[in-house]
């Protein structure tokens, strides 16, 4: 990999053993640039990101040529936005507080160089600020709010040459040098091919993945040449610095997993799970229809809105169940015995929601769960209801979980109707990592729903195919990963 830093004329900066530096002219035109196999890492300190100025351009002809850049291409229009500096904001917390803490006055501002600051106080500040913006050297400006007895943030200005003294500029190269060396050191050991981000929240309840899962991901992955990072929600403007994304939390359109597949997929990553299937599976009114439409089995299903409840009503058989469209491990759902239950249900649940949907109640002792990779069958699993309750997740009034028994079985022993609905469900969703709920009644199969980002959990999941399950999920990165970047940089 070569390293490089973009500016827009190298004499206004001082020299530095350290680090290369190129005329914005000059890699925007020149063959090495334009037209090399070769792997670069670039940092855009050109002073012009507005919209096809010279450092727009560096960063889009970056992209479009594969190369790993700092800022990317929407990062310095992301910030001009309020509603984005809103959600910025929202992640900084108290650290605004402790970082402006001795300020008396109405405004201040933090000066953040690669997330290193010149004072002290600011540090964890702006180390936040640099992992959420991957903006290389900015000015973050606070006001005070009296109402909220905070410190609000205001405006980011990304700063070039002409902001900065002849000591700060050789501050910015130093910690140029320091940022490139630091995903070097990290890559040290082994010669990669592709660097892949695992977003995760190591203190999630409900993680679809555990520990251990997550290392036989990331050494599956190292045997094929995959460079693997476990990144957190923090790390949102970071997500350019990589080739994919593989998302391990717990999936919403309401949710920063969902911005965190927009952004990268914009980014040109491959993203297991895109933003399009979080979309589609995230909300059981849409599968519903699209089950419905495409003849996919499933159970009969009603969609209730507030001035059809009573309408509604008079034509269901009960016991029935009521639904969230946007409801989770065992989550939103209610099972009701009468009208009597269901008005008082559906009145709780319409509170949220526009939208509900009703289920006929079919009890059995377990569901299957069919993991579908790349329109393929990954695994099979039975998910037992947990004893004494009608689903796999049982919660009691103090909020405790038990959850049933699971089993899981070779794919071919799996009844066959079962695994072929679940893959004509997920044929219309898209070609990700999906799990799909299905229900078998008489040896009749029904689709219950189908889920973006299914539980791999080590121990449950690839109890049969061990580490082979991690392996399939690898290939299928690596081959998506060298359609996109094409066959020359399939070799280390």
């Amino acid at each position: 990999m070569y390293n490089i830093v973009v500016v827009d004329r190298p004499k206004d900066w001082p020299p530095n053993q350290r680090v290369e530096l190129v005329a914005a002219r000059s890699y925007l035109r020149e063959p090495r640039f334009a037209h090399s196999d070769e792997d670069f890492k670039v940092i855009n300190l050109c002073g012009k990101h507005t919209y096809q100025g010279i450092g727009y351009y560096v960063s889009l002809l970056a992209n479009a040529r594969g190369h790993r850049v700092t800022p990317p291409v929407g990062a310095p229009q992301d910030v001009k936005s309020r509603g984005f500096l809103e959600s910025v904001d929202d992640e900084l917390g108290s650290l605004k507080r402790r970082a402006f803490a001795e300020v008396k006055e109405e405004r201040a501002t933090a000066l953040a160089f690669f997330g290193e600051s010149e004072d002290p106080a600011h540090g964890r500040l702006v180390k936040k600020l640099f992992r959420l913006l991957d903006l290389p050297v900015f000015r973050a400006h606070f006001a005070r709010d009296e109402e909220e007895n905070d410190w609000v943030l205001r405006r980011i200005e990304i700063l070039g040459a002409k902001n900065l003294t002849d000591e700060q500029k050789a501050q910015v190269l130093e910690y140029a040098a320091r940022h490139f060396e630091r995903r070097s050191r990290a890559r040290a050991l082994k010669s990669y091919r592709y660097d892949l981000a695992i977003l995760h929240d190591p203190d999630a309840r409900d993680a679809p993945s555990n520990d251990r899962a997550l290392t036989r991901f990331e050494r599956a992955a190292e045997k094929r040449g995959l460079y693997t990072e476990r990144i957190v929600k923090a790390d949102y403007g970071r997500i350019a610095e990589f080739d994919a994304l593989f998302i391990r939390e717990t999936t919403s359109v309401n949710h920063h997993t969902y911005r965190f597949a927009r952004k990268a997929e914009a980014e040109g990553l491959v993203v297991i799970d895109d933003p399009e299937s979080i979309l589609r599976c995230s909300n059981k009114i849409y599968l519903a229809e699209l089950l419905e439409k495409n003849d996919v089995p499933r159970l009969a299903t009603e969609i209730i809105s507030k001035d059809e409840v009573d309408h509604v009503s008079q034509d269901l058989e009960f016991p029935q169940v009521l639904k969230k469209p946007d409801g989770s491990f065992s989550v939103g759902s209610v099972k009701v015995k009468n009208r009597e239950e269901f008005f008082a249900a559906a009145e709780q649940l319409l509170e949220d929601s526009e939208l509900i949907i009703a289920q006929p109640f079919r009890p059995t002792d377990y569901d299957w769960r069919i993991g579908v990779l790349d329109n393929e069958p990954l695994f099979a699993c039975r998910y037992f209801m947990a004893k004494n309750h009608w689903q796999i997740i049982k919660r009691d009034s103090a909020g405790r979980e038990f959850e049933g028994d699971h089993e899981t079985v070779p794919i071919e022993r799996a009844p066959a109707a079962v695994v072929h609905a679940a893959v004509a469900a997920t044929r219309l969703i898209g070609d990700g990592l999906y799990g799909v709920d299905v229900k078998e009644i008489d040896g009749t199969p029904y689709v219950i729903e189908v889920n973006d980002n299914p539980n791999l959990d080590a121990g449950v999941e690839d109890q049969i195919l061990e580490d082979a399950l991690y392996e399939r999920l690898v290939d299928v990165f690596l081959a998506r990963i060298t359609k996109k970047k094409g066959p020359a940089a399939e070799t280390p």
